[in-house]
């Protein structure tokens, strides 16, 4: 299993991960020390473990703004579908009369064209 070295406030951490991963596990360790030092930098030197704390908790919480807002998108795309189902049967039952109007008016036109016929050859 493949391991890296991650920096996080300062301090190296070696951490294991899956082939092909350590790029992301970097990425992530990155990220985390960005919310570390920016704690950091806003409420001084607090001590390591609460730093830290304080970052998780920090970093939970733009999770849980991140699952709320899928949430409400996913709501959204349901309640587009729904519409888009509507207004696809809207339409087929729109295609569906209009076509039973034509073809009622294209029945008119035939019996009008017979009647035409019939007194046409009449003497």
């Amino acid at each position: 299993m493949p391991e890296v070295n991650v920096e996080i406030n300062g301090r190296k951490y070696r951490m294991a991960c899956e082939e092909g991963q350590q790029g992301h596990l970097i990425g992530l360790a990155e990220r985390f020390n960005t919310q570390v030092e920016g704690l950091k930098g806003a409420v001084g030197e607090i001590g390591d473990n609460r730093l830290t704390v304080m970052a998780g908790i920090a970093v939970l919480d733009e999770l849980s703004e991140a699952e709320r807002r899928i949430k409400a998108l996913e709501a959204q795309v349901a309640e587009l579908t729904q519409a888009g189902q509507d207004i696809a049967s809207e339409l087929e039952n729109t295609e569906a009369a209009f076509a039973q109007r034509l073809e009622d008016a294209a029945k008119a036109l035939e019996d009008v064209a017979d009647t035409l016929d019939q007194a046409a050859s009449l003497p």
